[in-house]
């Protein structure tokens, strides 16, 4: 599939920006700034490096030259805004593995249960599945070391199980129901990340796509689903940016034209050098140009995905509901630094095709890092009223429905948040995996069950009985999760539901997670009830 790029005159992935401008060539003298900047700049450079060398020679004590360089990067760019950001070499590799769609590992999905690394699944056609790694297996050595009971973390499972594809790594197993422990050695493949978690059919005319990120190959798939939804029937779309934190603008924006007609404006951006002033625009005929649209936010969608919304809600293109979005509207350059490390340089603001900076305030006064809870104190959450917008920031969409800048993407429908079902007793059974336990081992010991239940049997007919509860709370209590009455009785349907949902997603796929725990979605269920909205809404568009 030939993927059309946008012209010229239209906004770039950062990352291509990045190819071009080396660390080097960034704070040498080729921006042509006056003389007394160079000067300036030369004086700040060199002070530095007197420091740093009076550290060296003189300190009283012996010190890491280099972790004392890595900390005062990171301090300096705290005075810039929130979003430019150093990352050291370790871990530079492994965050843009987050965003390249594919990694080099085993392919397995895991967790660390009371010290010990365990399999939750083997992802399907990956090198553990094809050696019979199985879920539940514990993970006691790699490579003969012994892991088990070592304090390990998430990130070093990263560190011992990702490396090269065609690496082996040897893997010594404890199995249930075998007291033997088991040897494999697995050579280490590609393994695709995705970012479409779920994509299916509501009803005869409503297809339900959600996506978690904006990574590499996420336009590509997200034009697949729209491509397989619509041979199922589908002519509206709900489309689930729910706690979608971005990526890359160059999948939102191929996503956006996906919806939009020819020469819809979708993001513009504007930075101190002319270089990164550029706006991109629907260039190709898109999959889903006619059909009602709804897109989900929430207080979690940011970046990318406020690029996404506010095309579709200032194109008057669709309907967005739900809370208002995060409000990060700075767009970051990657730049690879020599020794490996990253630095990603925030060079430009992006825009709305009204005009309307999404970016949320922030520098002195501003406490950034608590806006979310600062919005939950101040009833944001709750209630539309709650939120005051500032006539001067007043912006009309394309067919005059007026909008607002100054953070994020307001909803045209706003959803409050339920927390009446929820209590700090079922985020500890879940944060302390009690809950992953108990399903893994309520799993394995109905595997014939669940081999002869399709998932619509599942979904109609299976219930998480009391006693299947009790399991759980003993579970926890095993973890050092105390027994809270008043959290479970408040929270004893919604722990039920979230039971359901991650065992649909162990014994089937995401799908069947998310048609289950969309039942219990308060954003979802709004939406369903706005399609004749938004389908006037296209059909004015379309004239």
């Amino acid at each position: 599939m030939t993927q059309k790029k946008n012209t010229s005159a239209q906004i770039r992935l950062p990352i291509i920006l990045a190819l071009a401008i080396s660390a080097g060539i960034w704070i040498g003298a080729t921006f042509a700034e006056p003389k007394s900047d160079r000067n300036d700049l030369k004086a700040a450079l060199y002070k530095i490096q007197e420091i740093i060398t009076y550290i060296n020679r003189d300190y009283v004590d012996s010190v890491n030259t280099n972790e004392l360089v890595e900390h005062g990067i990171e301090k300096m760019l705290e005075k810039l805004d929130p979003h430019s950001a150093y990352i050291s070499a370790k871990d530079a590799q492994l965050a843009k593995s987050q965003l390249d769609g594919e990694f080099d590992g085993i392919g397995i999905e895991f967790g660390v249960l009371r010290d010990t690394i365990y399999v939750v699944a083997p992802l399907t056609g990956g090198p553990s599945e094809k050696v019979g790694i199985q879920s539940g297996d514990q993970i006691i050595k790699v490579d003969g070391k012994t892991v088990a009971g070592t304090g390990v973390t998430n990130r070093d499972v990263f560190d011992l199980l990702r490396g090269p594809k065609g690496s082996q790594v040897d893997l010594a197993i404890k199995r249930k129901h075998q007291n033997d422990m088991v040897d494999f050695t697995i050579t280490r493949d590609k393994i695709p990340q995705y970012s479409v978690n779920a994509s299916y059919m509501i009803n005869d005319e409503i297809g339900y796509i959600k996506v978690t990120r904006f990574a590499a190959t996420t336009y590509e798939e997200f034009k697949k689903s729209i491509e397989e939804l619509k041979a199922q029937g589908m002519t509206k779309l709900m489309l689930d940016l729910q706690g979608n934190p971005g990526g890359y603008m160059g999948a939102a924006i191929n996503m956006a034209d996906e919806m939009l007609g020819e020469n819809a404006l979708i993001v513009s951006q504007q930075g101190k050098l002319s270089r990164y002033n550029q706006k991109a625009y629907a260039v190709k005929p898109g999959t889903f140009e006619h059909g009602s649209v709804i897109v989900l936010i929430n207080e979690g969608s940011a970046s990318a995905s406020e690029i996404v919304a506010g095309a579709i809600q200032d194109n008057d293109r669709g309907l967005i509901v739900g809370r208002r979005s995060f409000g990060k509207g700075l767009v970051q350059m990657p730049i690879d630094l020599s020794d490996g490390a990253e630095l990603r340089l925030t060079i430009a603001r992006y825009y709305t095709p009204t005009g309307r900076s999404i970016q949320k305030p922030y520098g002195e006064g501003e406490d950034y890092g608590k806006d979310w809870e600062n919005r939950f104190e101040h009833g944001e959450f709750f209630t539309a009223d709650s939120i005051k917008f500032d006539d001067s920031l007043r912006y009309e969409t394309k067919g005059g429905r007026p909008v607002f800048g100054g953070g994020g993407i307001m909803p045209d429908y706003f959803v409050p948040l339920d927390t009446t079902m929820n209590s700090a007793y079922i985020n500890r059974l879940f944060g302390s995996d009690s809950a992953r336990e108990f399903i893994l081992g309520y799993v394995d010991k109905n595997k014939q069950k669940f081999e002869n239940m399709s998932f619509e049997d599942y979904h109609k007919n299976f219930e998480i009985t009391d006693a299947m509860l009790k399991e759980v709370i003993r579970i926890g209590e095993a973890n050092k999760v105390k027994f809270d009455e008043k959290g479970y009785n408040k929270s004893k349907d919604y722990l039920k539901i979230l039971l359901k949902a991650h065992m649909a997603r162990s014994v089937y796929d995401d799908n069947a997670f998310y048609k289950t725990i969309n039942e219990i979605n308060e954003v979802y269920i709004q939406a369903l009830k706005l399609f004749d909205e938004a389908e006037n809404l296209a059909f004015q568009g379309s004239r």
